[in-house]
């Protein structure tokens, strides 16, 4: 999967037509200053080292060697950051911990230097704004008025049109949630932000990151709606039951096989994708 997935990412890089974000190199900046790991970071480089250990992929070393990979994507990520004047939020980095970056040096098996160069290339795809969470973060790619809004784009875009396509194709679901008096995408960015780490087996993990990069990132919206497909009859006894907050957020994703919903997924893309992938490309443009 390593080799695939390092395959198409080259692939897309050396097209310039794929290109999304701006082909000016960037480099991490060795004389940025990062703050001491917080201790979210710290526990989040324990339990990814720890996963990738219990699933034979990580040697003796990998925590130091994580720990540099996030150090040196943090001070990368820096260099596109712009300095808004704002008291709606936060100045600071990222708060939360990064499962992505975690997710593809466990599919690296630990290799620091493939970890590396997967994100130079990765990062100037469009899939990389939604897959990779940080990327966007105060960044110089977003519109001023949506950077000082603190919204990202896994929020008003890809969140936003899984409650649109809910109503569409889960009409019961999307009914449920709104009996609940919360909603879909609340549990669709708790999802995507923790790359689905806690909720889906490391297999479907690893299917979910390569069909969005193989496919485009609007299948990041098909896979949620097919979870939320698969999860139909439980939700419906949840809401019966009020409790179905607690259940989507703490409940692992039993059953769900990414490979079951592969036509159901390519279904939606063949009725969604223009508009979709419209708005997902749009992102980057002053709101009107």
């Amino acid at each position: 999967l390593a080799e695939l997935i390092e395959k198409i990412v080259l692939r897309l890089f050396e097209t310039p037509s794929e290109h999304y974000f701006s082909s000016r190199e960037y480099e991490a900046d060795e004389n940025t200053e990062i703050k001491n790991l917080t201790a979210v970071q710290q526990l989040g480089i324990k339990m990814a080292v720890g996963y990738g250990k219990h699933l034979n992929l990580l040697k003796e070393n990998a925590e130091n060697d994580l720990y540099q990979v996030l150090i040196y994507c943090e001070k990368y990520l820096k260099q596109q950051e712009v300095l808004l004047r704002t008291s709606l939020r936060n100045q600071g980095g990222y708060a939360c911990y990064d499962w992505f970056v975690s997710s593809v040096f466990l599919i690296m098996m630990g290799d620091r230097e493939k970890t590396l160069t997967f994100f130079h290339q990765f990062s100037y795809l469009l899939v990389s704004a939604f897959l990779w969470v940080p990327r966007l973060h105060n960044s110089i790619h977003l519109p001023v008025d949506t950077a000082v809004s603190g919204i990202h784009p896994v929020y008003f875009c890809s969140a936003h049109y899984v409650e649109m396509l809910l109503k569409a194709e889960l009409p019961l679901v999307s009914s449920a949630f709104h009996m609940s008096g919360f909603t879909s995408s609340q549990i669709c960015q708790q999802w995507i932000t923790q790359c689905f780490w806690n909720y889906m087996d490391w297999r479907e993990i690893c299917h979910y990151i390569a069909i969005c990069i193989f496919l485009g990132p609007d299948y990041q919206i098909y896979m949620c709606i097919s979870v939320f497909k698969h999860l139909q009859q439980e939700i419906l006894q949840h809401t019966q039951a009020q409790d179905l907050q607690v259940f989507l957020k703490e409940e692992a994703l039993h059953g769900f096989q990414v490979n079951d919903y592969v036509e159901y997924m390519e279904s939606l893309a063949q009725t969604y994708r223009p508009v979709l992938l419209r708005d997902m490309r749009n992102i980057g443009m002053p709101s009107t």
